[in-house]
């Protein structure tokens, strides 16, 4: 912004021998520091009575690792903030723990927080905000609205004005389960948007269990009954919880992709339940430690929850309305034995054109897809050398309209390594 490099930070979230470091704001010219700001406030700094019994003090998590939004005519700063210091567990931390899970817009000048909208309060489920804020304008009633659409792992679409930070659909305070931990003070409500509609499901109930055939079902619902699930919101426990959507989301850090023609939203999502398990510790700082990101998985491997494991969602943000969704990736083997196309884990963006095109890989099965952006129809696919999870790029060369991704595989999904950069463009001969 200006003459000021502004970054997030980064630090462990699972630990407690570090403390948050605060957003800063750095002079490109001298290296000066300009201002910071704190995401985990201390002392008498706005937010630090959300943190009961002063457990501000030495706090990790808060993190804006994800992207930051600038706002240059307006002069604001939008940060995704994640979870708090431990993820899993906040015997240590009651209160609702701002910045925690919260769109934070601040003067990207001088740093003051403008205002901010919290996704998540005392956060349990690792819901952090994945993903860069979409600056947007909306037409409602005939009026232009400056927004921000804001995607979360809770399967969610966040839409804020601005300026001020105040929802522009309403925003309901809803109860949810309690936590049966000892000591944990799981918060009572949560923020469900009413408008536009959730793009992932919310919870996992025994009618959501995949059927892909009857051997699948009786093991599935059979591991199910074994824990707790109670809705999207259901807090970790030493039996087990479900986490649905689970911790790869919903969103991810794929983000959303906006079309400023039709203020339409493309947000790839990821459709997998996982097992939220709290183990008690001994003379450690936190007294419960997480089992590990543990997938729901079938007898075969594939995700215990009903297709689409993973899909591609169009929402018309001036309507607030999903207009199409479709699955995104398919288990070839699985089609064979004439399953319809089930949807895949994916992580990566997508990117759409001026001539109506989605153009997106992200899946494990290494295509890279264009999708028809008023009907969600599969128009083109091709094979990557590696699952491409990246968001492509398009750009004009010569005349000719170019389409590069790159296929590097690997990762949180554990698909074979690549290291490629591949282009796709039309035939010099082609009509189209």
């Amino acid at each position: 912004y200006g003459d000021l490099f502004i970054q997030g930070c980064m630090v462990p979230d699972t630990t407690g021998s570090v403390q948050t470091v605060p957003i800063m704001a750095l002079s490109i010219l001298t290296g000066e520091l300009i201002w910071t700001f704190d995401t985990v406030p201390t002392r008498d700094q706005f937010g630090a009575e959300t943190w009961d019994d002063d457990s501000w003090r030495g706090r990790a998590g808060n993190n804006v690792w994800s992207l930051i939004s600038v706002d240059e005519e307006r002069g604001l700063v939008f940060l995704p903030v994640s979870t708090p210091n431990y993820d899993f567990w906040g015997g240590d931390r009651p209160g609702r723990n701002l910045f925690s899970d919260s769109i934070l817009a601040l003067d990207a000048a001088t740093g003051r927080r403008v205002w901010h909208f919290q996704t998540v309060h005392h956060d349990l489920w690792n819901y952090d905000l994945p993903a860069q804020p979409n600056l947007v304008e909306l037409t409602i009633d005939g009026t232009t609205v400056p927004a921000v659409a804001q995607i979360g792992k809770t399967g969610f679409v966040y839409l804020l004005h601005r300026e001020t930070g105040e929802p522009i659909f309403p925003i309901e305070e809803r109860p949810v389960p309690a936590s049966d931990i000892p000591d944990e003070s799981a918060w009572p409500t949560q923020p469900f948007p009413t408008q536009p509609p959730p793009y992932s499901s919310l919870g996992l109930t025994e009618d959501g269990l995949s059927r892909i055939d009857s051997e699948t079902h009786a093991f599935v619902l059979n591991e199910f009954r074994k824990y707790r699930s109670e809705g999207i919101f259901t807090p970790p426990s030493e039996r087990g919880t479900i986490v649905f959507p689970g911790y790869h989301g919903g969103g991810s850090w794929s983000g959303g992709a906006y079309d400023p023609r039709t203020a339409r939203l493309f947000i790839p999502s990821n459709e997998r339940a996982f097992i939220s398990r709290l183990i008690r510790t001994e003379g450690r700082r936190f007294a419960y430690r997480h089992a590990g990101l543990v997938p729901f998985v079938d007898q075969n491997g594939y995700p215990g929850n009903a297709p689409p494991w993973g899909r591609l969602t169009a929402i018309d943000l001036n309507g607030s309305e999903i207009l199409w969704q479709v699955p995104l990736g398919e288990y070839e083997e699985l089609t064979a034995k004439g399953i319809a196309p089930t949807g895949q884990g994916n992580f990566g963006g997508a990117t759409v054109t001026a001539g109506g095109l989605v153009f997106i890989a992200s899946t494990m099965d290494e295509y890279l897809r264009a999708f028809d952006a008023d009907t969600g129809d599969v128009l083109f696919k091709a094979r990557l050398d590696a699952a491409g999870y990246a968001a492509p790029i398009t750009y004009l060369a010569g005349g000719k309209q170019y389409v590069v991704i790159c296929a590097g595989g690997g990762g949180r999904l554990k698909t074979r390594p690549g290291d490629s950069v591949i282009a796709f463009a039309l035939p010099d001969d082609s009509s189209e």
